[in-house]
């Protein structure tokens, strides 16, 4: 089974080599890296997946992102993704190990379970709605660059706090 490792004990060129195997070289243009743009992915939530020969088999990165309401408000928010698995090493649980990870990770220490800080990511609404994921709040939700409106997923303890509009993009942690 997987070992998981916090993702900074990687060489970030296996990372890069991981990230290019599983989404292709064209990746960068991809929107979900302009909505991270600028920022960097958030240490303590972040992983990788080593197999039993402790070679990188997969990783999950999050990074700190805002949805920008109407009236200029950043909401902060926690994009999850890339979950990468190397090619051929897929379904053998290496992305729902990095998942748990992660998850466990921002809901430790809530007395529901459920982080007040929302998480969102474009990915398969299939697969991802055993975590919660869900597009039911984010169709008035837009993003720099194209994107099919039914991949863009949220996970809140409270959806109420979600605004119903807005446009995705880095939040600085600064903010």
């Amino acid at each position: 089974m997987a070992t998981l490792v916090p993702l900074s004990a990687i060489d970030p060129q296996m990372v890069e080599e991981l990230l290019d195997a599983s989404f292709g070289e064209g990746r960068h243009a991809r929107t979900a890296y302009r909505i991270r743009e600028g920022t960097d992915w958030l240490d303590a939530l972040s992983f990788a997946a080593l197999d039993d020969d402790d070679y990188l088999a997969g990783t999950i990165q999050l990074w700190p992102v805002a949805l920008t309401d109407p009236r200029g408000r950043a909401h902060p928010m926690i994009m999850v993704g890339p979950v990468a698995v190397m090619p051929g090493r897929q379904g053998e649980g290496f992305g729902k190990a990095l998942m748990a990870a992660s998850l466990g990770a921002i809901d430790a220490g809530f007395e529901d379970g459920a982080s007040p800080l929302p998480q969102v990511m474009i990915g398969d609404p299939d697969y991802y709605d055993r975590w919660q994921f869900t597009a039911a709040h984010t169709q008035g939700w837009h993003c720099p660059g194209p994107f099919e409106k039914h991949r863009l997923l949220a996970r809140s303890g409270n959806p109420a706090i979600l605004p119903a509009e807005g446009m995705l993009g880095p939040w600085s942690l600064a903010n």
